[in-house]
C-alpha cells in the first residue's frame, strides 16, 4: 500500500471515488463562500449550469487543485485544450477523469 495526498491506495491504483471526494470537497469550500452548502455535487454535475461557476472560481478550483496534486494535475492546460462549449458543459466526472490520469501518469514516470 501506498500513501497518496493522505488517501491510501493499493499498488499505486488511485481511485475516481478518492478523487471524487477530493473535489467535492475544493467545490464545497468554494460554494460554501456563496452560502451554498447544501449542493449535490455528483460525477454528471455541470461547473457552469449546475453549479454556475464563474471563470474566477475556476481559477480558485486551479488553485485548490495545485494545492492538494501539485504540479502532476495541470488544469489550465486540461482546459486550454477544450473550445468554449466544451468548458460550459464540463462536469465533474471528465475533471475526476483528468484528474485519475495526470496521478497515474505521474506515478508511471
Amino acid at each position: 500500500m501506498t500513501s497518496l495526498n493522505g488517501h491510501t491506495t493499493r499498488t499505486g491504483v488511485v481511485s475516481e471515488e478518492a478523487v471524487l471526494a477530493d473535489i467535492r470537497g475544493m467545490l464545497a469550500a468554494l460554494l460554501d463562500e456563496y452560502g451554498l452548502d447544501d449542493v449535490e455535487i455528483r460525477m454528471d454535475t455541470t461547473f457552469n449550469r449546475d453549479l454556475e461557476l464563474e471563470s474566477i472560481d475556476l481559477v480558485t478550483l486551479a488553485g485548490m487543485l495545485e494545492e492538494k496534486y501539485g504540479n502532476r494535475v495541470n488544469f489550465a492546460e486540461f482546459l486550454a485544450d477544450m473550445d468554449f462549449d466544451e468548458i460550459i458543459e464540463l462536469t465533474v466526472g471528465r475533471l475526476v477523469e483528468h484528474v485519475v490520469a495526470s496521478l497515474k501518469a505521474a506515478e508511471a514516470g
